[in-house]
């Protein structure tokens, strides 16, 4: 199983002093039946005057700190290991159709059907539009299996729609994206989420990181990667199942979950409030990597 170091750099620079801030933060990997967080740390400058950790509604680890120190720049640093063992794709090649899944979230009286109702539904960033549920119908029959309908609308996505870092920001509506054809990682999975909804099938938008190789012969750039997203569907007989439509793939051994919920705002890295400041920059600096090739390097 692959063993992987993460380190994730977030500085804010303000103009003003800040007199107060307060921020809440998804920063540590998650631990489930396909991955464990072995280690993780936080760095935190300036200190905090208070800081506490408990599980979030959709079991994801959430960090909160207050600083009461005036200051003009805050430096958080996470740092983590992960080994991830994905499950086999054969073990998700069940014979479930679209019709039958559609109706057993439905109808079905069980545990897991109430859980996974819950991500049938509008979200603060996917709202149900009818663009969207027209172009669902591409791939999602009644008679046709869910996960190979899944993975049409992964390729379907791939295929239509431009990766541009330039063309939106957090702030772009999923309307705007679908209409412009170009975005990031966030606007794909949201996409892949709000189309799973659409068509009646339960879809929830997953936060992480992606191991990504240099180019041959040259080394691995430090806080040259970034945070990533994917969609999940839910599967009864095989539970949730990732894809990434920014890839085009079943997500595997590279793929690294952080948090899972019904779209970004439930699992933004960080968020939070300050009072004061005026106006301020961010930069980021995320590095993957097999866990000892940094070390190796150095």
């Amino acid at each position: 199983m692959p063993l992987y170091a993460i380190s994730h750099q977030t500085t804010y620079r303000y103009a003003d002093p800040v007199a107060l801030s307060h921020q809440a933060l998804h920063l540590e990997p998650l631990t489930s039946d396909t991955q464990e967080c072995l280690h993780f740390a936080l760095e935190i400058t300036p200190k905090p005057l208070e800081f506490a950790t408990r599980k979030d509604y959709f079991g994801n680890t959430v960090h909160y700190f207050t600083i009461t120190e005036p200051h003009r720049r805050l430096d958080i640093h996470a740092t983590s290991q992960v080994t991830v063992t994905p499950a086999p794709v054969s073990l998700f090649a069940g014979p479930t159709a679209c019709g039958q899944l559609r109706a057993w979230l439905t109808n079905a009286t069980d545990p897991a059907a109430h859980l996974a109702r819950q991500f049938l539904y509008e979200s603060p960033f996917i709202p149900r539009l009818p663009a969207i549920v027209e172009f669902c119908r591409r791939f999602f029959e009644d008679d046709r299996p869910v996960l190979q309908s899944a993975l049409d609308l992964c390729a379907g996505i791939h295929r239509q729609f431009i990766f541009d870092r330039s063309a939106t920001t957090l702030a772009t509506p999923l309307e705007e994206f679908f209409q412009l054809g170009r975005g990031v990682c966030q606007d794909f999975a949201h996409l892949a989420v709000a189309t799973l909804r659409a068509a009646g099938l339960a879809a929830r938008y997953v936060s992480g990181y992606l191991l990504t190789e240099p180019p041959p012969g040259q080394k691995r750039l430090i806080g040259a990667d970034a945070s990533h997203a994917w969609a999940s569907v839910y599967l009864p007989d095989a539970g949730w199942v990732d894809f990434d439509p920014t890839n085009n793939c079943l997500c595997a051994e590279r793929h690294i979950s952080v948090a899972r919920g019904r779209d970004y705002a439930d699992v933004s890295p960080i968020r939070g409030a300050v009072t004061g400041g005026g106006k301020h920059t961010l930069s980021l600096g995320v590095t993957v990597s097999p866990a000892g090739e940094l070390e190796s390097e150095s």
